[in-house]
């Protein structure tokens, strides 16, 4: 086990905040001196059925304690979960079915060893012992947090300001995950920038129980493909684990050169030194951003897929994008036209390529959109009865079939 400043240096790298760094140090010291590993947390509430790589900074984060010697929690919100976490809401959360939450859970079981060691990991479900919690202990729960306290929260107290509703259950949320500490006595918990309020409510709650308070790693939201909103499937930014190791490399090759350092600092597995190096090199002209973005595309890509699907993701991508080729692999949409001629985004959302009209004329008015290598830029143009071959975006490309 590395000795605890070196372990902190780990720790702290693409750290926001560490609350507290002192306390932080003296777990370390301690878990040293004692060779008792400490109980590190993070956890989501399984609302999506899918992991993106937003997700995983705090799993590379906990697989860094792990491969330093400590105990990794992964704790699976599937009660909370059916509340629905009311950060960073502008109103009430639809909550989830039991069933939903629990088919979610089952695929992030599988997915969160992508990352995680998982002779070293222990899955925890907070239904275990939040479901058996009586009225009682409940309502004394409730009777250790005050209102106030709690508007002191930005998003409750904007919709409070605004007349906007707040539900009695979303003031519970919070409570919930800080109790799932108490339960667990975590040492150590991870969690996001917008978890902050929640995390500090751990270490409320344990010192109201008698406990040792938790420290934090706080770590900054992934910022997605457009580099300014936070990485997040709803917004279509996203860049899910589970993709075609082609459509991951070519998203992350999309990217900006600064965003691109963010990624290498949060999600590869390249020492500090060599990030210094990158960081220098690019800086000092020695090192191209293109060539250091994609080494960062197959890092990722191999991660989840595989040395062989990476190194083909990049001839496929080289192919593409160098050569101006075309996939060797374009799907195929067999459609029945309706009338001599057809609306294109309707072909698009009816083909899947885009999830709405509405995405299909944006793209179009974008200049996102070609037909036969041709740039479409009417989105109220038809497109006559026939065979075609599209490309949305930079990335996807479909034969149209007339049948």
């Amino acid at each position: 086990m590395l000795n605890p400043q070196e372990q902190f240096k780990i720790i702290k790298r693409g750290a926001v905040e560490i609350l507290l760094e002192e306390e932080l140090l003296q777990k370390l010291k301690r878990s040293y001196d004692t060779k008792t590993p400490l109980k590190i947390k993070t956890g989501f509430d399984p609302t999506a059925p899918d992991i993106h790589l937003g997700h995983t900074v705090l799993l590379e984060k906990m697989r860094q304690f792990q491969d330093l010697g400590h105990e990794a929690v992964f704790l699976i919100g599937d009660f909370t979960g059916m509340i629905g976490d009311p950060t960073g809401r502008s109103e009430i959360r639809k909550p989830l079915t039991k069933d939903d939450v629990l088919k979610n859970a089952e695929t992030y079981k599988v997915q969160i060893f992508k990352i995680l060691d998982k002779d070293k990991t222990q899955i925890v479900f907070n239904s275990e012992w939040l479901e058996k919690v009586t009225a009682v202990e409940f309502i004394k729960l409730q009777a250790r947090l005050t209102v106030a306290r709690m508007l002191e929260r930005e998003d409750f107290k904007q919709r409070f300001a605004n007349h906007n509703p707040i539900g009695i259950h979303e003031f519970i949320y919070p409570l919930l995950q800080g109790y799932d500490s108490v339960v667990l006595k975590t040492d150590i918990e991870i969690g996001g920038t917008d978890q902050r309020f929640n995390l500090l409510m751990g270490r409320e709650l344990q010192q109201e129980y008698g406990q040792e308070p938790q420290a934090l790693v706080i770590m900054p939201l992934l910022e997605g493909l457009g580099g300014v909103n936070k990485m997040s499937k709803s917004l279509g930014n996203y860049i899910g684990i589970t993709e075609q190791p082609k459509d991951m490399f070519g998203k992350i090759m999309s990217i900006s050169d600064e965003l691109m350092i963010k990624y290498y600092e949060l999600l590869s597995h390249i020492s500090i030194d060599e990030l210094t190096a990158i960081k220098t090199g690019i800086k000092d002209g020695s090192v191209h951003p293109k060539n250091a973005k994609e080494a960062l595309a197959l890092e990722i890509v191999e991660k989840y897929k595989g040395k062989e699907a990476s190194i083909k993701a990049k001839e496929e991508f080289e192919h593409i994008f160098k050569d101006k080729g075309l996939p060797d692999d374009i799907p195929v949409f067999k459609l029945k036209w309706e009338d001599k001629e057809m609306w294109l985004p309707k072909i698009m959302k009816l083909s899947g390529i885009v999830n709405s009209t509405g995405e299909g004329i944006r793209l179009i008015k974008q200049g996102g959109v070609s037909v036969n290598r041709e740039k479409w830029d009417n989105p109220d143009k038809k497109l006559p009865a026939g065979e075609y071959l599209l490309k949305a975006g930079k990335r996807k490309f479909l034969k149209i079939i007339n049948v």
